[in-house]
């Protein structure tokens, strides 16, 4: 039986089989013809105009360029949705960076300068007159004009006051992206099974966000009032700005409303009627805003956690070998400043960080079989007490409490030095997963103080969060240092108080209860939930346990938690073309941004880089890996509980680095001494793929826009266990003659493979089929099983679960990973690669710098490795392509190209195309500045 895709996550509002069989059985011609009579939002604009070529701010010299699938307009009546899903027409601007997007893959190795464009789009300021496709002043004002361009329908808006400009980035958002940012301000609420349906899928994402950031409207408003606070000048105007961009979003809502071109999906879940347009939307406030941050910050920005599965782990290592043995094990494992991982500071400067303490103080490690999870939904009826729906909230419970945050992104940044221009260059972007409509939007904004065009997470695009200026670029990859702790507050009373610096103190209850019932969109059957949350002084409790015979509540706190909204001083300063001039005030800018980010830039001088995120400065002794005791002397250095506020680690002591020869990152280890909370930072991470690559350019030297382009087409085809751990298994295959036939023939076929390059690339394009097919289907079988029968002997079947839990043995492109589940491009961010490269070069008689503790792979033996290594090799051989790619509601059974594949998950009505896999920013810039203010 075919499964069914994973819904992990952000995979949420797929059009389900109620409205489908809506769609075959309405008459579909009548309907859209009654539909049509509306204006839509592009009739409302005016004809297109003349405006400036290109503007006189851009110090690009046309060598600035980004992509963003599917398209920019993200809205589509409910006429375009019910041809979308009838006849799979797509409205405007909808999918039209789709083909480019994906037509890299197959045409990256003949890339040249004057090629880029055909695969990216012109990022220059400005539209030239014969490219206007439309031009209007929202609401009839004078102060702003919104100008389209033709090819992409990305919105330039033009601003002679603040407000004004404000307002039309408001007023464009909600064009483009509304009903996403209704939906993410649900979410971020834990209201969206009442907006959007109970589909179990649903139900989980807003739990699992809910956990992360149970807040009230006080709260929100709290943080509002704080960032607003304590950041002076820059801190009124990010308020101001904020209330005129609500006000462009709101103006649409009416125009829209009142025009009934709004987003058909409010049709379709129940919120407005489509004959007699009854039901409201609801107008934005400041509030939502917040709310939408917490998610954005939850999904990428947000380091740490997973303390309580470490514990678990090293008590497993502990129980097994020994306490001092056992320590060993766990450390070889954790990797947490491995001499031979890929940095992105490769200068051998040191930024100490989270490292481990010589005599670990207050640690509060739980009774072995002690720990449970806190539960979080309470009554369920109907729909909610269904298996799917249970599984669905154990599945957001687990992701909610893992350090293994799916981080994505990547940058490649090359010094000037090392161009063919003398002028540095850049191929950066986030991986932000694939949606329909997407989460991120393009716009340029220019007006007083703001100068800047990119992209920026749907209902945050007041400003241009990743993108250009006048003459520098910038972007973000994240970074996963540690800013989250574990606390264990001991139980006094009852289960709900808690011992508070000596007192006994009561737990706060936080709850929620939702409802649902079918809908157009959405026939899930009726249901309801309630959702609680006990908060404490020190954060959310997430467990119960006991640890030195007393009674419990494990807590989680990070450093971001009730302060969603202090990042915008930072993105309003990445906008000003008064502020960033140099590398300099560019970091001085990102260090406002308080989530866990890597930031890169370059201009036509100089490049930079630099480490954002509020690090906590911990007690001496404490081992951020670990649970600690909820005691003065463990706290945060001068912590605050009233405002969780503390001592923070300085700017110095954040990686940074200004014009080093090149930079490159994929979520992997910051510096030397630096850190990260999510395990697997070793020997092979998706970084080397692109380390190898950029240091051979940058060695050869003449490096150009193509070249670096190419680079990272290149590694975004690389199947990373073939490239770099593949060539030690066989080696250790080889190293006596293969006799048996079966395993010879799949030694011959993964041997071809990697000699070709281990790709996963198609034959041709649109072949929709892999050359080495074969390969790929053995290895993509095999390596869950030699890691099985490689470490799981050795460590006992208890202690090799509780690893898991850590770091997952796999993440190919056909799992079901990440915050997109299957289907979302981004893969070998996490796995086993890592300990399997050690220990097959240790049992080879290699050099291994910060090697395993003991010897797995057949007790250390060449030959009992090497049998382990055939069986498990003849086995996954064996397996049919149906058994490796069981299928799911896209694909079916056996189709490994579709497995791969990248789907736009749909977050409304519209749906798009897959294409053929890559592992590469959803938005990404080519930039190269040839010129400076």
């Amino acid at each position: 039986m075919p499964r069914r895709t994973p819904r992990t996550i952000l995979d949420r509002q797929r059009t389900p089989r109620r409205f489908t069989k809506f769609l075959k059985g309405a008459s579909i011609c009548v309907l859209v013809a009654g539909l049509l009579s509306p204006l839509s939002q592009a009739t409302a604009a005016q004809p297109a105009q003349a405006t400036a070529a290109a503007a006189a701010n851009d110090y690009c010299g046309g060598r600035c360029s980004d992509i963003l699938p599917a398209g920019q307009n993200g809205n589509a009546t409910l006429a375009e949705i019910l041809l979308n899903q009838a006849f799979g027409s797509q409205p405007a601007h909808a999918d039209d960076q789709l083909a480019p997007y994906g037509n890299l893959a197959s045409g990256y190795s003949g890339l040249t300068d004057a090629k880029i464009n055909d695969f990216f789009r012109d990022a220059s300021f400005g539209v030239p007159a014969d490219q206007v496709e439309s031009t209007m002043k929202p609401a009839g004002r004078t102060d702003v004009t919104i100008v389209r361009d033709k090819k992409t329908g990305v919105p330039h808006i033009t601003g002679t006051t603040r407000y004004g400009t404000e307002f039309g980035a408001g007023y464009a958002a909600a064009q483009d992206r509304l009903w996403l940012m209704d939906v993410f301000r649900h979410v971020g609420r834990g209201k969206l099974t009442p907006f959007a349906g109970g589909a179990p899928s649903n139900q989980g994402l807003e739990q699992e966000f809910w956990r992360h950031a149970p807040y009230t409207e006080a709260d929100l408003q709290a943080q509002i009032d704080s960032a607003v606070a304590t950041n002076g000048a820059r801190g009124q105007q990010a308020l101001a700005d904020v209330k005129a961009y609500l006000a462009g979003i709101n103006a649409y809502i009416d125009a829209s409303d009142s025009g009934r071109y709004f987003p058909g999906e409010y049709v379709l879940t129940g919120h407005k009627d489509s004959i007699t347009n009854a039901g409201t939307i609801e107008h934005f406030k400041e509030t939502d805003l917040v709310a939408l941050a917490s998610v954005i910050g939850a999904l990428f920005g947000s380091g740490g956690g997973g303390e309580v599965n470490n514990a678990i782990s090293l008590l497993g290592a502990q129980s097994k070998y020994g306490v001092e043995e056992g320590t060993k094990v766990w450390e070889s494992f954790r990797e947490r400043n491995d001499p031979e991982a890929v940095l992105t500071v490769h200068n051998g400067e040191s930024f100490p960080y989270a490292t481990k303490p010589a005599a670990p103080q207050g640690e509060a490690l739980p009774a072995a079989g002690s720990v449970a999870e806190e539960p979080l939904v309470y009554d369920r009826t109907g729909s909610a007490a269904t298996t799917t729906a249970t599984g669905t909230s154990a599945a957001a419970t687990s992701s909610a409490l893992s350090s293994a945050k799916r981080g994505m992104s990547n940058a490649l940044v090359v010094s000037g030095e090392h161009t063919a221009s003398g002028n540095p260059i850049a191929v950066f972007g986030p991986q932000t997963g694939y949606f329909a409509p997407q989460l991120l939007m393009l716009q340029e904004i220019q007006g007083p103080g703001l100068s800047a065009r990119g992209a920026s997470f749907a209902g945050l695009s007041m400003y241009v969060e990743l993108g250009r200026g006048q003459d520098y670029a910038w972007s973000a990859t994240t970074s996963g240092q540690d800013i989250i702790d574990t606390y264990a507050v001991e139980l006094c009373q009852d289960d709900t108080h808690y011992l508070y610096r000596g007192t006994c103190t009561a737990m706060e209850k936080i709850e929620q209860t939702n409802a649902w019932k079918p809908t157009t969109a959405d026939g899930t059957a009726a249901g309801s939930y309630r959702m609680q949350v006990w908060r404490t002084k020190y954060g959310p409790v997430t467990h119960r346990a006991t640890v030195d015979g007393k009674r419990v509540a494990y807590t989680t706190l990070r450093s971001s938690y009730m302060h969603e909204a202090d990042s915008i001083i930072g993105f309003q300063m990445l906008n000003d073309p008064d502020y960033v001039k140099s590398p300099q005030t560019f970091q001085s800018a990102v260090q406002h941004i308080n989530y866990t980010f890597n930031w890169f830039y370059a201009d036509s001088q100089h490049t930079a880089y630099y480490n954002s995120g509020d690090n906590p400065v911990r007690a001496n002794g404490v081992d951020a890996e670990f649970p600690v005791w909820a005691r003065p002397a463990y706290e945060w250095k001068n912590w605050t509980p009233t405002t969780n506020t503390a001592d923070y680690t300085p700017a110095s002591a954040h990686p940074n680095s200004i014009d080093q020869d090149y930079y490159i990152s994929w979520n992997n280890k910051q510096a030397k001494d630096y850190t990260t909370a999510p395990w697997g930072n070793g020997s092979v991470h998706r970084g080397n793929l692109l380390e190898d690559r950029v240091k051979k350019l940058v060695t050869a030297g003449g490096v150009t826009r193509a070249s670096l382009t190419r680079a990272m087409a290149d590694a975004a085809l690389a199947d990373l266990r073939a490239e770099d751990v593949l060539p030690k298994l066989l080696k250790v295959v080889n190293s006596s003659p293969v006799t048996d036939s079966a395993a010879a023939a799949a030694v011959t076929k993964l041997s071809d493979w990697v000699t070709a390059g281990a790709k996963r690339k198609e034959t041709s394009a649109g072949s929709k089929a892999y050359a080495n097919a074969e390969a790929i289907r053995i290895l993509d079988a095999w390596w869950p099983l030699l890691v099985k029968a490689e470490f799981e002997p050795g460590l006992g079947s208890d202690l090799y679960t509780a690893m898991t839990a850590n770091l997952p043995v796999d993440e190919a492109p056909s799992a079901g990973h990440g915050p997109t589940g299957s289907h979302a491009g981004s893969s070998f961010q996490y796995g086993w690669w890592s300990y399997v490269h050690k220990d097959i070069r240790a049992v080879l008689g290699e050099t291994v710098e910060g090697g395993l503790a003991k010897p797995y792979c057949g007790g250390g033996s060449l030959a009992a490795c090497r049998t382990i290594l055939i069986n498990t090799l003849k086995e996954g051989a064996a397996k049919t392509a149906a058994q490796v790619y069981p299928g799911d509601d896209l694909c079916s059974a056996g189709d490994q190209w579709c497995a791969d594949s990248v789907n736009q998950r749909t977050l409304g009505g519209i749906k798009h195309n897959k294409i053929s896999w890559q592992n590469r920013p959803t938005y990404q810039q080519v930039v190269e500045f040839a010129s400076h203010r």
